[in-house]
């Protein structure tokens, strides 16, 4: 069993990388030092609550983002894909305007009755 310090910088590593920050940015933007960041996301750093909020805060994410772990969906072998995907646009939809939001939904809304219609 992988330990839950490699589990929690697994998951920061993902959304720094979905965010497009470097460590180096991580590590400013959280008043952390590069290689505290480095050794976090190795597991290799027994992270402090206080040094997690900070990363929480510098990825602009709520808190419970960073601990949500999809189990895997026996009748459905793409469910973790999926729903590692339905983060990502989760991570880059996060800072727009409800305006932005709304109009991306109503694309996507649109271009999944396009394939219905066509049965693609």
């Amino acid at each position: 069993m992988v330990e839950f310090k490699q589990l929690v910088g697994d998951q920061i590593r993902n959304i720094r990388k979905l965010r497009g920050m470097t460590q180096e940015l991580l590590a400013e933007q959280s008043g952390l030092s590069y290689s505290y960041i480095s050794d976090v996301e190795r597991g290799t750093r027994n992270i402090s609550l206080e040094s997690l909020g900070k990363i929480i805060a510098a990825l602009g994410i709520k808190p419970a983002e960073l601990f949500e772990i999809v189990d895997g969906d026996a009748k459905n072998p793409d469910a973790d894909e999926i729903q590692n995907k339905i983060r990502a646009l989760n991570t880059l939809i996060a800072d727009r305007s409800v305006d932005e939001v709304n109009f991306l939904l109503t694309m996507a809304r649109e271009f999944l009755n396009t394939i219905d219609r066509k049965g693609l």
